[in-house]
């Protein structure tokens, strides 16, 4: 990674040379002008990172140079300097956008502390800007849509937003339970708080329970000093764990009592911590099946599902796609050179024709893989590509049952990747953990269905 450049705009030898050599040694590269053209050409090739502005030398004074700097690039940190301590000046740099001033002589401890802080600022800006653009291309309202199942889980969700009790989303791969989650927080009590995810397959038994509870259960590996665990960070907010039924049951056992005491104990001293938190859980396994198991505590079950929000799949809310397409394509559209997408009409009744066994995950890829491939602005049926559409045509007026049609296909699918679990699960628009948990269930009727798996 590059060194960070600071570009030094003053006039007098001595203090351009008492600050270059006092930032190299603090590991900046140093960038000099003597005037504001200077500076204007230095800004526009070498794009500094922050700015050290002597005011008293500026042509044409401060605000134009400083208007100047900022219409080339406004996330730059500005430190205005000024020679006589005048406060008006200093507080028209403010007003024009600098982040703090000093007066000379300068005070080289307190200039690297703005300095750190200023640079602390703008990577958290920029990472906020990027989350928020991340959020806005990916974030689809899991409440959109007319049909009767909508109308029926959003009067539930409202209800449940308002409430303080756990949450458990049920439903199929792909059906928007992080969405809901999230839209769950965003509508809740909590919604200025942080909400904190946990995905439960990403990481195993031990690094899950370290990073949620800030050890490993037996007080042998813990977080750091200073290193807080997820539940500290969720504090006062919203703790999703997506994909819920893989939890360990260790760790079943510690999220009950935090949920019965808000109490966990962390690190080799056993160390008391108490929480308050709003607990959203997600599962697209059938929940009562692992506790017959004995996969999962019944009195955690019973605890998760004091709110029970079932998402329906896409195939049963066919009068919803439209929406939810143009949804997915508004979001599209602002990274597409093309300007607003839009779909014909055969393509979106083709949209709704199609058995999305992917759910909402498949749609929105189905319709990126569109965008890319078309040849403007509007999309025909020709730019879809649907992964089972001759297996859904070959098998339409058939008697098979959708979880025949489903495992025949998944089986076709894995035979074309040859075994390939993450390359299937790719095609089919899954997540690799529930491909695997799909042909868990297959093993018990027909062993060979797992026979050639990598």
């Amino acid at each position: 990674m590059s060194k960070i450049r600071v570009l030094i705009v003053e006039d007098d030898p001595v203090v351009t040379a008492e600050l270059r050599n006092f930032l190299q040694e603090a590991n900046f590269e140093v960038l000099i002008a003597e005037n504001g053209f200077s500076a204007e050409r230095i800004w526009r090739s070498a794009g500094p990172d922050l700015a050290i502005i002597d005011c008293d030398l500026c042509e044409g004074g401060i605000s134009e140079l400083m208007a100047r700097l900022r219409s080339m690039d406004r996330f730059v940190p500005v430190i205005a300097l000024t020679g006589y301590g005048s406060m008006e000046t200093a507080m028209e740099t403010v007003r024009l956008g600098a982040v703090q001033f000093l007066t000379k002589p300068v005070e080289l401890l307190t200039l690297r502390i703005l300095i750190d802080r200023s640079l602390d600022n703008q990577r958290n800006h920029r990472a906020h800007l990027a989350e928020a653009s991340r959020l806005g291309r990916h974030f689809l309202d899991p409440l959109l849509g007319k049909s009767d199942a909508i109308k029926k889980l959003r009067d539930s969700a409202q209800r449940a937003a308002l409430s303080e009790s756990p949450i458990l989303i049920e439903g199929e791969a792909g059906t928007g339970k992080g969405d809901m989650a999230c839209w769950l927080h965003q509508n809740g009590l909590r919604a200025s708080e942080s909400f904190v995810v946990l995905s439960c397959t990403d990481f195993s038994r031990s690094q899950a329970e370290i990073e949620l509870f800030g050890d490993d259960g037996d007080g042998l590996v813990a977080k750091p000093d200073g290193h807080p665990s997820l539940l500290e960070i969720a504090h006062r907010g919203t703790l999703f764990l997506d994909a819920v039924g893989e939890l360990p049951v260790s760790i079943q056992t510690r999220l009950l009592r935090l949920l019965e005491e808000r109490r966990f104990h962390k690190g080799r001293n056993a160390k008391e911590h108490w929480v308050d938190i709003r607990l959203i859980a997600a599962t697209h396994q059938p929940m009562a099946r692992l506790v017959h198991g004995h996969h999962f505590r019944g009195e955690l079950y019973s605890r998760l599902r004091t709110i029970l929000l079932a998402l329906p799949p896409l195939r049963e809310r066919p009068e919803d796609i439209p929406a939810l397409a143009a949804s997915v394509l508004d979001g599209l559209s602002v990274t597409s050179t093309m300007g607003p997408l839009q779909l014909t009409s055969a393509a979106s009744l083709a949209l709704q024709n199609y058995s999305w066994p992917g759910n909402l995950r498949e749609l929105r890829t189905v319709l990126e893989r569109a965008a890319l491939v078309a040849c403007g602005s509007v999309l025909t049926e020709r730019d879809l590509s649907f992964e089972v559409v001759s297996h859904r045509l070959e098998t339409s007026g058939s008697d098979k049952t959708l979880e025949e049609v489903e495992r025949h296909y998944i089986h076709q699918v894995l035979q074309k990747e040859g075994g390939h679990v993450e390359s299937a699960a790719k095609k089919l628009g899954i997540p690799r953990s529930s491909l695997y948990h799909k042909l868990k269930q297959y093993r018990g009727d027909d062993p060979a269905d797992l026979q050639h798996v990598s």
